[in-house]
């Protein structure tokens, strides 16, 4: 094999190697699900689905009988499953732990582990375990300066003037740290102030020497022309340790992530210490997965493990020691620099080469060990300059998180590893809000979380429920972000301690729905874009698509090079990975990590070229007829490439444009467009699965960042969606209540099926496209509404009922071509409900950090107001019942619309509790519940607990600012009436 073809093969070969022993795809088995969806699969979401959380515990300091309640609890309130975390930066006074006693990995924590796993087991729940304390992964079986333990390249170095001569110790490194001994390597080079740049001193690549070192010292002399530098490498562990410990005794530290070495002393420590006969028969019944934080390796130097020169050439086909000097780090930044390019490719090389490492001696090695104790493999890929979309196929779960996730596009290059590879979930760490601690909305949550969903997130961990207690904690309990540097800190400590723990099993329950059908069948993506650098937690997009793309119906996800070597990656009917994603067209562009060159290895040009000639439409943005691969280029390299992109462009299916804005274009002339279309841009985003003859839509009025510009307002109008389903009919599936229903309203034509839709900020919608009869709705045969003037069409068992707010004659047009009429009567206008009685249970510290006193609060309002604006409310927190009576006296229904509300709320009528209430859009459909005369109307609103707290703990919540809780309205009754459209259609 020559260098070229080795070269091409080492590149994905570590993928594939990888994925070899990967568990099966559920993704495939969801798709292959028997028969169509009935009544109770959409109302009543199995275990799985259900959204998770990640349950804080301080080490060891836990009661096995409480542990047990907080099973129960999450149990009762909805949740699938829950990830123990030791995890306190709450506790300032460390002194106040125990880590030899109740750390972790002691007699105490596994005691505590067993009876979490066993009570889940007992309430169906799973428990996923954290792969250490804190993070990053660190045991404490290993000393900083051991062969597993995190390594990094450190450099010292001297000037030397032209002639001069150096001798003494080899210089020490320049960043502070642990001592090193013998240094790996000594080198000298000219400066070139040319290759300078504003903060990296330039070098001459040409006069770089390996200077020789005996017993740690050096003798050299310059040569006589230039000015030089003498630069010392030195090979040490970094003596990184998991945050806020000690959590153990003696301390762990942190293990290399880089090495088989780093790993399997994870392994060894589970199983000596952690695995104990019980919790490994546990495990088989209430186990999920182990799961790993982002990779957050701390180093000031260069990220390192011991053999990195000779796996470099291995894998790069060159030796890395003549450019050490332009990728070492010193403070994070890098020192010296050769001319840009060469600069930039041998940068590229080494951390290729790192990330291949880490998805095979850490993920990789991981996952196969983790199955063979029955668990998956769940892990936030991301942290370094590794490849986060190949990680994520490596993965059976891969998780992104709110927190750090900068737009949309962060969880699209996760999506995109995930379905090449086939797999089903990609999580998310949900919630995690800076200086949010007890003042986070439920609402807020929804809204971050809504955007991601149409990004291919399908598992919400939520961040997080803390256990009730800890040495030290102070009401309303132990929280593990909170206190934070003495103030308030990360959201949120969810649980029993806030009043809308009351209400979360509405939340959990829509959340469930929504997992529920993004996880059925098959994912679906307009377009592939390959990314030559597969970072992720950047915010960087796709040229054209993530800006204009988006906003217009298309969807797209990442994929790096590795993934197209993947089975999966194989074009059939001009798709790419048709039984996955099933990608329209492939889109590449320069490389947006390394100044957008055009770059790309000869084996991933290949690759391209048979996607082409078996008729996937591709598309190139720039100058790709000069390309160059991404490293350091072997001789020839860069002509053999170029002459495959030759044959490339040369392809019928495939379109070189020279600006973004000439995509849309581009795409047409290949026949390519979106699954979704509408006729002007919008906020509207998107998310399609194909199950059988079922096509499910996610729909949300969503941000593609967190913070958009201008906000999102909200949208109304039509929007075409492609279908599988000779004769689908549309249903709404209602993620709140749980109902499904057909739609009665839509146009059917050889596009797709065009509906209308009207979402508030942050709100989404799920649709289903299939045969008649799904989710056990009744048979329907006659023809259906295409347009109409009326609020609303709906079906009911025989007919269709046409809605109206207003009196006056409506006409309905068919889809047999006939236009019907018909009448409503006399309705008085909508009818402001302003006069209610407040009822408020104000939650209190208690004796005990984990006990709360609920006094009560009694007072009439005439208008509505926020409780901040009331005296005695100003600073409560807790659940206030509105109370109001209306008298009806027209026939029909009407809607209740509650306005603003903080922050959730439930409906009760005549004492009737209603259906779950769209927290994001609180309007109800009181009317199947009203009857004629005297109405009792109750609102029952609980808030967070920060109101509370400003008062009861001003030292670290005082600088909270007030938020408005409660009901504020404006509140009113909209009545309606309906007119029966009878079988044959005539009113």
């Amino acid at each position: 094999m020559d260098d070229l073809s080795r070269r091409g093969f080492l590149f994905t070969a570590t993928l594939a190697v990888t994925l070899a022993s990967g568990s099966p795809s559920s993704a495939s088995a969801s798709a292959a699900a028997s028969g169509p969806p009935g009544a109770g699969w959409f109302a009543r979401p199995r275990r799985a689905v259900r959204p998770m959380v990640r349950w804080w515990w301080p080490d060891a300091h836990v009661d096995p009988a409480e542990l047990r309640r907080e099973v129960d609890r999450l149990a009762d309130a909805g949740f699938g499953g829950a990830e123990i975390a030791a995890v306190h930066h709450s506790i300032r006074d460390k002194s106040l732990l125990d880590p030899a006693g109740h750390g972790w990995g002691t007699p105490a924590w596994n005691a505590a582990v067993e009876a979490a796993l066993d009570q889940a087991a007992r309430r169906g729940l799973t428990v996923d375990l954290t792969i250490g304390p804190s993070w990053p992964a660190a045991v404490p079986t290993i000393t900083p300066e051991h062969p597993a333990t995190v390594k990094e390249l450190a450099h010292g170095s001297v000037a030397v003037a032209a002639g001069a001569t150096y001798a003494g110790e080899a210089p020490p490194p320049a960043v502070a740290g642990r001592p090193a001994r013998t240094p790996l390597l000594v080198q000298a080079a000219r400066l070139d102030p040319a290759n300078s740049t504003r903060k990296e001193t330039g070098l001459d690549p040409a006069s770089v020497v390996r200077v020789p070192v005996s017993d740690g010292r050096v003798d050299w002399t310059a040569p006589a022309e230039g000015e030089w530098v003498l630069i010392a490498y030195w090979e040490r562990g970094s003596g990184q340790r998991p945050e806020s410990g000690p959590h153990t005794a003696p301390e762990a530290y942190v293990v290399d992530h880089f090495s088989r070495a780093g790993t399997q002393a994870v392994i060894d420590y589970w199983e000596s210490r952690l695995l104990t006969p019980t919790v490994r028969r546990l495990l088989k019944r209430a186990g999920g997965a182990l799961f790993e934080d982002s990779i957050e390796i701390e180093s000031d130097a260069l990220p390192w493990t011991p053999g990195l020169l000779a796996e470099f050439e291995r894998r790069r086909g060159y030796s890395l020691a003549p450019f050490l000097p332009v990728v070492v780090l010193a403070d994070e930044d890098p020192v010296f620099a050769y001319d840009a390019v060469l600069t930039r490719h041998a940068r590229k090389d080494y951390w290729d080469t790192v990330s291949e490492l880490f998805n095979e001696h850490h993920f990789g090695m991981l996952r196969d060990w983790a199955h063979s104790i029955g668990l998956e493999l769940r892990a936030q890929p991301y942290g370094l300059q590794t490849d986060a979309i190949a990680a994520a196929a490596v993965l059976d779960v891969p998780e992104g998180e709110s927190l750090g996730f900068k737009n949309l596009d962060d969880y699209r290059c996760l999506a995109g590893g995930r379905d090449l590879a086939g797999h089903e979930v990609l999580s998310c760490e949900a919630g995690a809000y800076a200086g949010g601690a007890y003042t986070t909305t439920w609402k807020k949550l929804l809204r971050t979380v809504g955007g991601a969903y149409a990004a291919g997130l399908n598992q919400v961990v939520l961040h997080g429920f803390s256990y009730a207690t800890a040495p030290g904690a102070t009401w309303p309990g132990f929280a593990a972000f909170t206190p934070y540097s003495g103030t308030a800190g990360y959201a949120e400590s969810w649980g029993p301690r806030q009043p809308t723990w009351g209400h979360v099993g509405d939340i959990s329950g829509y959340f469930a729905r929504v997992h529920l059908v993004l996880r059925e069948g098959a994912p679906r993506a307009d377009v592939a874009v390959l990314r030559q650098t597969g970072y992720t937690k950047t915010g960087i997009g796709a040229a054209w698509f993530t800006a204009s793309g988006v906003p217009t119906g298309w969807t797209h996800q990442f994929v790096s090079a590795p993934l197209l070597d993947l089975p999966a990656a194989r074009v059939s009917g001009r798709r790419l990975a048709p039984s996955g994603p099933a990608y329209k067209a492939l889109f590449v562009e320069g490389d947006r990590f390394y100044a957008s060159e055009c770059t790309m290895t000869v084996a991933v040009a290949r690759r391209l070229l048979s996607f082409a000639r078996a008729g996937l439409p591709i598309v190139l943005l720039g100058a790709w007829r000069s390309a160059s691969v991404p490293g350091v280029a072997a001789e020839g390299e860069n002509e053999r490439l170029r002459a495959v992109l030759a044959d490339l462009l040369a392809e019928p299916f495939v379109r070189l444009i020279a600006d973004q804005a000439e995509l849309p274009d581009a795409l047409a002339t290949l026949g390519v467009r979106p699954d979704i279309r509408y006729a002007t841009a919008s906020t509207l985003l998107a998310a399609r699965r194909v199950a059988g003859e079922v096509d499910y839509y996610y729909l949300c009025n969503g941000k593609h960042t967190e913070n958009p510009k201008p906000p999102v307002a909200p949208i109304d109008h039509d929007v075409t969606l492609a279908h599988t389903s000779r004769d689908g009919v549309p249903y709404l599936l209602n993620p709140w209540t749980g109902r499904a229903e057909r739609l009665a309203l839509y146009t059917s034509d050889g596009d797709g099926i065009r509906l209308r839709v009207r979402l508030q900020p942050g709100e989404s919608m799920l649709v289903a496209i299939g045969p008649p009869g799904l989710f056990g709705t009744p048979p329907w045969r006659g023809p259906h509404v295409t347009a109409t003037d009326a609020d609303l069409v709906r079906h009911t068992g025989d007919a269709l009922l046409l809605r109206a707010s207003r009196a006056g004659t409506y006409t309905a047009e068919l889809s047999n071509g006939r236009a019907v009429t018909t009448s409503i009567g006399p309705l008085p206008a909508p009818v402001p409900l302003s006069s209610w009685h407040l009822t408020v249970e104000d939650w209190q510290p208690g004796p005990s950090p984990v006990e709360t006193v609920k006094l009560e609060h009694s007072l009439d309002l005439d208008p509505l107001t926020a409780w901040t604006d009331l005296p005695t409310l100003a600073d409560v927190s807790g659940v206030g019942t509105y109370t109001t009576r209306v008298e009806v006296d027209w026939e029909g229904g009407a809607y209740l619309e509650l306005g603003e509300v903080t922050d959730t709320c439930r409906v009760r009528v005549n004492g009737r509790r209603l259906d779950p209430v769209n927290q994001i859009n609180p309007v109800v459909d009181v009317g199947p519940y009203l009857r004629r005369g005297a109405n009792t109307i109750e609102v029952e609103v609980a808030t967070p607990l920060g109101n509370r707290l400003r008062a009861a703990d001003p030292a670290v919540y005082g600088g909270l600012p007030r938020q408005p809780y409660g009901l504020i309205g404006p509140v009113r009754l909209v009545p309606y009436s309906e007119a029966r459209l009878r079988p044959n259609f005539e009113p």
